[in-house]
């Protein structure tokens, strides 16, 4: 079992709400949003109960593995039509439904699907890309959350070379809010390192407008 501490050795356990002012975004992130123990307890259970899975792409006419694993989970009857991925959705399990009734007592919005990414090391990324295609990324709602160790979430706009990229630390029982337009307007990434740091569960609750 690993126990995450929090990266601030004089912080407390109060939620802390930071909203960011992007052009195009709807961005909060919400630290502390599960204390201590919430977040090494759901970290522990999430890590051992999970069937993770090992997706590849075709790159180059070649087959490579997917820097992370992954597991779907959510409503099937009522998800299953728009998701694009073939892997297998796993109906939702007491972990996954306490912090989906926690976050959307916060967003008031009923989730219907969660990927959720188990990043072991940091070899184990994602490069920058926007959730769903067309039109769907005009109006969705994705609450991600972190347990365990702290990796930087990149933001970066999709065509004004203006504007910097945007860097925040997701932490041990952190929220981070994507709302409205983000998806249309904004990439993200989750970059390797060649730091040594202990393994990370992200899980990425999503709604389609």
């Amino acid at each position: 079992m690993y126990l995450f501490n929090q990266t601030n050795l004089f912080s407390t356990e109060e939620v802390r709400k930071t909203t960011f002012d992007l052009p195009g975004a709807d961005v909060t992130l919400f630290e502390n949003f599960f204390s201590l123990e919430e977040s090494n307890n759901l970290y522990a259970s999430l890590l051992e109960n999970t069937p993770w899975q090992q997706e590849q792409i075709t790159i180059h006419g070649k087959l490579v593995d997917y820097p992370r694993l992954t597991a779907w989970f959510g409503d099937i009857s009522k998800d299953i039509q728009y998701t694009n991925t073939k892997s297998k959705m796993h109906v939702w399990n007491d972990d996954l439904l306490f912090i989906k009734k926690r976050i959307e007592q916060e967003v008031d919005i009923k989730f219907t699907r969660c990927l959720l990414n188990y990043y072991r090391d940091g070899k184990d990324s994602v490069d920058w890309h926007q959730d769903y295609k067309g039109a769907q990324r005009k109006n969705t709602v994705i609450a991600s959350v972190t347990f365990g160790a702290t990796r930087p979430f990149q933001l970066k706009h999709v065509s004004r070379t203006d504007l910097k990229r945007v860097d925040i630390p997701l932490a041990n029982g952190s929220l981070l809010l994507m709302q409205g337009a983000t998806q249309e307007n904004w990439k993200h990434k989750i970059p390797k390192t060649t730091k040594q740091i202990s393994p990370r569960i992200n899980l990425t609750f999503r709604w389609i407008g």
